[in-house]
């Protein structure tokens, strides 16, 4: 019998009552993988030490709603004993002597790691084909991309899999491959989750989400891993708090903006009438929702491509084939070593790297990369203008649904333009969720973005899961039940 396709309460009432164990759930996830192998959905399995895991489980109690669960980690977040590449050849090897703040985190709540997902090299990309291990396919079309760069976590959960992942979103990192791929994945308030043990692409924009079935899941699992942290300088100390607690609440006195920019014709006919029929269902239960226009949201990509990989650049050097991953063997001398070591990064992060060394040398970093965090400032004093007068601001999470994998990747811009309407997010330190609101006519997935005020993640889910109820879509690409 299949258990990972019930709700995750449902589970744990059936573990809580010992009619399964978390062995049964173990072996059932790694089987799905197994018989979607061809998604590429990940990179490193961990089941010998999963088993185990799961078999020592059953002389515990069952002492919270994710117990026992197998969730699955993006491959740029730190799992001692268990590799992590992030998706690169030069870090093919190493083996971590440490957990990431959330891996304790998820240990501590007793759920399973299964493995290590496929993403973009270091996080960089939109579709995750700059993977050094092939890209993975989108479960609901396997000629599509799945979104970057959480295309694997993205992929595992839409497949059905497991019920739960972790990704990272840097520009739109969780959300987009969300969108693509019809799951939920929220981006939270920088701050609300520890970036210790994250490998860094950016370090002031990088954060590491839940994505899940739906809105519910999603909120226990930020539950799981939100809380301060006093090895990451940027973490937030605010009290934790319940992100379920208003789900299901009833939405009184609720406004919504939604810039003219979102709606405007970078996007989709397709993806533009979608958001318009679930802006109308809004309407239609006195909810109010206006049209505005937000400053600065069309410098977004430009800002980004900046402030990212500058930081990149100076995140990367660390790669210096001394301390751990791949080095050049029997270099002539330090500088062989480095161009030996680093030439075996991949074009995108190479052209990155570069672009961001050029950006912090000498002037140009007043003439660029200051000027670029002035005007982020700005843009972030804009969207919380917004929020002293709107609850909420949603719009379409991307321009289009998901593109064919065979898509021409020569454009060094597309990647940034496929996260145009989720980068401003980041830019402000925002939280932001992508949830399914249908599909297009050839059936792929279409997310709408809810942006919230800073540290009111669990109003967005409040939203979220008022849309996903009224909704009732069919999410399994599997065919079979509706959104659990």
């Amino acid at each position: 019998m299949k258990y990972l396709v019930k709700d995750i309460l449902e589970i744990n009432k059936l573990l809580k009552e010992k009619k399964i164990k978390p062995v049964d759930l173990v072996l059932e996830a790694f089987a799905n993988i197994e018989n979607d192998k061809d998604l590429n959905a990940y990179i490193t399995l961990n089941k010998e030490v999963a088993l185990k895991e799961a078999q020592e489980l059953e002389n515990l109690e069952v002492d919270n709603p994710l117990f026992g669960l197998p969730i699955a980690i993006k491959d740029n977040i730190v799992t001692k004993d268990l590799k992590t590449t992030c998706a690169s050849h030069i870090l093919d090897n190493f083996i971590p002597i440490y957990d990431a703040f959330v891996i304790e985190k998820i240990k501590a709540n007793h759920m399973i790691i299964i493995g290590k997902t496929n993403m973009d090299e270091f996080a960089m990309g939109s579709s995750s084909r700059t993977s050094y291990y092939k890209a993975p396919k989108n479960p609901w079309n396997k000629e599509k991309i799945a979104g970057g760069s959480s295309g694997g976590s993205a992929v595992t959960i839409a497949a059905r899999h497991l019920p739960l992942a972790l990704g990272t979103d840097t520009g739109g990192s969780i959300r987009q491959p969300a969108s693509y791929c019809g799951i939920v994945g929220m981006k939270p308030t920088y701050g609300r989750v520890s970036r210790y043990g994250l490998v860094a692409f950016a370090s002031s924009l990088d954060q590491i989400g839940p994505m899940t079935r739906n809105v519910y899941e999603n909120a226990l699992l930020l539950n799981a891993i939100a809380g301060y942290d006093d090895k990451d300088l940027t973490s937030s100390k605010r009290e934790s708090e319940d992100f379920t607690s208003l789900i299901n609440h009833k939405l009184e006195n609720i406004k919504i903006a939604v810039p003219n920019y979102f709606m405007s014709d970078i996007v989709s006919k397709e993806i533009k009438d979608k958001v318009m029929e679930t802006i109308n269902i809004l309407r239609d239960n006195n909810i109010q929702v206006d049209f505005i226009d937000v400053k600065y949201l069309e410098n977004a990509v430009t800002l980004y491509q900046i402030i990212a990989m500058g930081e990149a650049s100076s995140n990367l050097a660390r790669f210096d084939g001394i301390r751990y991953g791949y080095s050049k063997e029997n270099p002539d001398d330090i500088n062989d070593l480095y161009y030996g070591t680093r030439s075996v990064f991949g074009d995108e992060v190479k052209r990155r790297i570069m672009i961001g060394s050029f950006l912090l040398s000498g002037e140009n970093a007043k003439t660029y990369y200051n000027k670029a965090l002035t005007i982020r400032d700005d843009m972030q004093k804009e969207l919380k203008k917004v929020f002293t007068e709107y609850d909420y601001i949603i719009g379409p999470t991307t321009t289009t649904t998901a593109y064919n994998l065979t898509d021409s990747m020569d454009d060094p811009l597309k990647s940034f333009m496929d996260d145009v309407l989720v980068i401003p997010v980041n830019m402000a330190g925002l939280p932001a969720l992508s949830l399914p609101i249908g599909f297009s006519k050839d059936n792929m997935p279409i997310g709408l973005q809810i942006i919230g005020n800073s540290f009111e993640e669990a109003k967005i889910y409040q939203l979220a899961s008022f849309i996903e109820h009224t909704l009732q879509l069919p999410l399994n690409p599997n065919g079979g039940e509706k959104n659990v």
